[in-house]
């Protein structure tokens, strides 16, 4: 923010306007309690009070508008909670209706008939006229100002409103504020970035950010604001992932016998483009001598596996030993069995480590580790236990690391107390790159944006319900070519019971469409005990049976390559990024894939938009730019990602080309001047500085 001088560390009950009841209200309701808080609560959208709009002239589209007028009467309508005030509004162009539901003792005492107002609010037809419902009011007298410009409107509880401290209170409080710290504000970016971006003054931005004089301030003081959080927020993130690759040194990997082994003689394929440069990527870390600690993303199918087996023989051909470790056992069965595939024919010792391993085959499984006998190990939380030890692990992998916090990361490398095993981290869940640079940006980042050879591309359509019989057709005759089919209901936590019958319902029709004997049909949900559901698992993935009928526990996991179809019923209840976990269940055999979205008629704007993405592509980035756009950050990274959802301006649905510039801004200053000690960077470590000396008030920054 500023400098951090006495004066923003001055408490706000000294404010003119505050006094200390309404500055225990402001420290309660919304966390302000210094003068450096208050100037930085921004406004979260204006109120545009530039123009005056006759009544002739409203329309629906208008966010809101302003008219000038008579209140020429008002009369009751409706009882009980359904009360409400109706007042007869004219401007000589014609006449409109404002409407109250409450405070209606209040105004009818103090409103008068036949006055002169400004009325602002949204307009909305009703009965053949325009009508607003609560408009803001203003009285207007002989001496009165007419209010024009841009007013802020800042985020209220409902009990600040009741004692009055709304949108126009904080208005006067913050003008108050920006008069005396006018002279205290400090510049916290160095000359040669303001000039560079032509970026205001932070004072310019700070006034103009909460009183902008016009249009074209307000966008310069936004934009100032969010480059300056975006540039500390990468700046510390770099800062951070350069003193960890200078603090933490790394194994050195050179020697590659046995991926030359494995490539000349056992690989079954060939790697993609982007295989190949992510594991050149991966064999830099390795010669650094720093720790590598990377996120490798790729969609479902990318071939992330064999860059992870690649990247375990370059520590292995170097005596290290590598381990993986996945949020299932599900999964945690799946890498082994793939893995072992490749282990087998080059002769290495690979286990599994999980909840279920008996105590017998633990103690040889800790043995082997110990002795570096066993050379790979794969497994859950299991690997975390005390009691794994090795002889030297070099590389961990961790797979969906989403479901893996920093503490469990940090106890893997521990497991090495000479020196820290590289870490690997992966990914199916695409993350669009603006959220990337920010949730982990302490990271070195790799990407498989392409499909191996031979997979062709998932067929996307849409139907509505009245289609089913279409879509059982289509189904019948998939079976016959030999494929198998999913056909996947929601289960909502809040309405359990309602979607277990929605799923005893079509899982019944099914089979009613389906008869036996010609038809197999299985069933799989939440409700089931976990060997049930491997006997569901192990029949569908043996060909016993045709359909799957399964709540979204089939998300993440089994790989059916005969599977060719996915059915998603109730698609409109899915969000983006669960639709194309679920549709990535398919496409992973030779044959043509398909994915049938079925909904009912009534549809969302944005879940129209939600389909026809999934229809148009199979590219998990570009749904997950679309669903950043639909959902906000928040709701994608969860609550747990609080450093993003700490960000007061910026906005990394909208701020992508914002955050790119101050990533490469703060890069470039680090790269020059690593530790900002040159002259011109004093802004910035006088600002940092500051941002140590009250990390827990001013974490909201970054």
């Amino acid at each position: 923010m500023t400098e951090r001088t006495t004066f923003f560390d001055t408490r706000i009950e000294f404010l003119k306007g505050v006094g200390p009841q309404r500055a225990e209200l402001l420290n309660k309701e919304l966390n302000i309690f210094t003068y450096g808080d208050l100037i930085q609560y921004y406004p979260f959208r204006y109120d545009d009070r530039t123009r005056f709009h006759t009544i002739s002239e409203l329309d629906e589209s208008l966010p809101a508008a302003q008219v000038r007028g008579r209140l020429r009467d008002w009369y009751f309508e409706g009882e009980g909670p359904k009360k409400r005030m109706v007042g007869t509004f004219t401007d000589g162009t014609g006449t409109m209706n404002l409407v109250w539901f409450q405070g209606l003792t209040w105004l009818e005492k103090n409103l008068r008939r036949n006055g002169e107002y400004i009325a602002y609010g949204k307009p909305q037809p009703f009965g053949g006229q325009f009508s607003i419902v609560h408009p803001e009011m203003d009285n207007i007298s002989p001496d009165t100002e007419i209010p024009r410009g841009f007013y802020p409107v800042y985020s209220l509880t409902e009990k600040l409103r009741k004692r009055h401290l709304d949108s126009k209170a904080i208005g006067t409080i913050m003008r108050n504020l920006l008069e005396g710290a006018y002279p205290h504000i400090r510049e916290t970016l160095p000359d040669s970035l303001v000039q560079q971006f032509r970026l205001v003054s932070k004072r310019d931005a700070l006034w103009n950010i909460h009183l902008p004089q016009n249009q074209a301030w307000l966008v310069q003081a936004q934009r100032r604001l969010k480059f300056e959080e975006l540039f500390y927020n990468q700046l510390r993130l770099i800062k951070n992932k350069l003193l960890q690759k200078n603090e933490n040194p790394g194994q050195v990997f050179r020697n590659t016998g046995l991926v030359t082994a494995f490539y000349k003689d056992h690989l079954p394929f060939d790697l993609t483009n982007a295989q190949k440069r992510v594991l050149k990527e991966i064999h830099a870390d390795f010669v650094s001598g720093k720790q590598m600690n990377r996120l490798l993303q790729g969609d479902v199918g990318s071939g992330k596996t064999i860059v992870a087996f690649i990247a375990m023989l370059m520590a292995l051909s170097n005596g290290a030993q590598a381990c993986m470790m996945a949020p299932t056992e599900i999964l945690a069965d799946q890498h082994y069995e793939g893995l072992k595939l490749f282990a087998d024919v080059l002769g290495l010792n690979i286990g599994i480590l999980t909840g279920s391993t008996t105590t017998k085959r633990r103690r040889v499984l800790h043995e082997e580790l110990q002795t570096g006998k066993m050379q790979i190990i794969v497994g859950t939380h299991a690997l975390l236990e005390d009691t794994v030890q090795f002889q030297n692990l070099g590389l961990c992998i961790i797979d969906e690391q989403h479901r893996f916090g920093v503490a469990q990361r940090a106890k893997m490398w521990a497991k090495n107390e000479e020196t820290p095993p590289h870490i690997l981290v992966m990914t199916a869940t695409p993350i669009p790159r603006t959220l990337a640079m920010t949730l982990y940006g302490n990271l070195d980042i790799s990407i498989i944006d392409e499909l191996p050879a031979g997979r062709k591309p998932i067929k996307t359509v849409h139907k509505f319900d009245k289609h089913r019989s279409e879509v059982f057709g289509f189904m019948r005759q998939q079976i016959e070519l030999g494929r198998q089919v999913y056909v996947v209901y929601p289960l909502i936590e809040e309405s359990e019971k309602l979607d277990y019958k929605d799923l005893m319902d079509g899982f019944e029709s099914i089979q009613r469409a389906f008869p036996r004997p010609k038809y197999e049909v299985g069933i799989l949900h939440g409700r089931m005990l976990p060997y049930e559901k491997d006997d569901e698992m192990k029949r569908f993935q043996k060909r016993e049976t045709h359909i799957m009928v399964a709540t979204t526990v089939i998300e993440v996991g089994v790989n059916v390559p005969n599977a060719s179809v996915m059915v998603i019923e109730s698609a409109e209840r899915f969000g983006l990024a669960q639709l194309h976990q679920l549709r990535g269940r398919v496409g992973r055999g030779a044959d043509q894939s398909y994915c049938v979205l079925m909904t009912g008629y009534k549809l969302s704007k944005d879940t129209r938009t939600r389909i026809e993405t999934m229809v148009k592509t199979n590219n998990g980035f570009e749904i997950a730019d679309v669903d950043l756009q639909l959902r906000g950050p928040g709701d994608l990274t969860g609550t747990q990602q609080s450093g993003v959802m700490d960000l007061m301006i910026a906005d990394l649905a909208k701020d992508g080309a914002i955050l790119t510039v101050a990533r490469e801004s703060a890069q470039k200053i680090l790269d020059d001047d690593p530790h900002l000690v040159l002259p011109q960077h004093a802004p910035i470590r006088n600002h940092l500085d500051a941002l140590r000396k009250e990390e827990t008030n001013w974490s909201r920054i970054s």
